[in-house]
């Protein structure tokens, strides 16, 4: 039995408002293209969510608005927001679907993905983990608590850019 884990930074955000507090900043157009994007490929791959875990930000809430796709259970961590590897890894071992969808933020979520995956994907973008870039990483495990580093073989990934021309 196996866990797959879609691990996607947020679409691109707007810097429009400069008196909106980081964590209130919304989805730019850009962004708002990028989301349904990520989720149709998702969809196409036959990747998806039963659980979600998502920072509190405005723009991870917008993200998964966007995306349009169902999960039995959504949550959202303030802990996420701007989360750091060990923390990100701690919210996902309490996770109890087969397949979670965690959307959060760089440099965590970019770092997570280098230090969980026991091979890199051959992709010129997955080192600095542009907005919106998703990665579909697969466990040998039942249990999210037994997941550790260097534990996940990449399934895919891509960015909205590759998605969008």
């Amino acid at each position: 039995m196996t866990r797959m884990l879609i691990l996607t930074r947020h679409a691109k955000s707007s810097w429009g408002d400069l008196s909106l507090d980081d964590h209130d900043r919304p989805l730019n157009k850009r962004g708002r293209k990028s989301a349904p994007a990520i989720a149709a490929w998702l969809r196409a791959n036959n990747w998806l969510p039963d659980e979600v875990l998502s920072s509190t930000s405005a723009r991870t809430h917008e993200t998964w608005d966007l995306m349009k796709l169902r999960a039995e259970k959504v949550s959202f961590h303030r802990t996420l927001y701007h989360a750091d590897p060990e923390d990100i890894l701690h919210e996902l071992s309490g996770a109890t679907g087969k397949t979670v969808l965690l959307l959060g933020h760089n440099p965590g979520i970019g770092a997570f993905a280098n230090r969980i995956v026991r091979q890199k994907p051959d992709h010129p973008r997955f080192l600095d983990y542009p907005t919106c870039a998703t990665t579909v990483i697969r466990f040998d495990t039942t249990d999210w608590a037994k997941v550790r580093w260097k534990s996940g073989a990449v399934q895919g990934f891509v960015i909205p850019r590759e998605l969008l021309g």
